[in-house]
């Protein structure tokens, strides 16, 4: 699986990091987020699922 942030949408809400810790790292400046690593390790994808559900922006995909 794999993970992308659309930089455009995302808002910086912070629930995919707040789901997904160890997916998704913060911006210090403006909260937005982008994937730790584009490759999701298997032990993680149900998190990184869970944060793609619940983005409000619906700024993350999965493939």
């Amino acid at each position: 699986m794999k993970v992308q942030v659309d930089s455009e949408r995302c808002q910086g809400h912070t629930l995919c990091a707040m789901i997904a810790p160890d997916s998704f790292e913060l911006n210090d400046v403006d909260g937005h987020s982008s994937p730790v690593r584009q490759d999701v390790p298997a032990d993680q994808e149900g998190q990184v699922a869970e944060a793609v559900n619940s983005c409000p922006e619906r700024a993350i995909s999965i493939s």
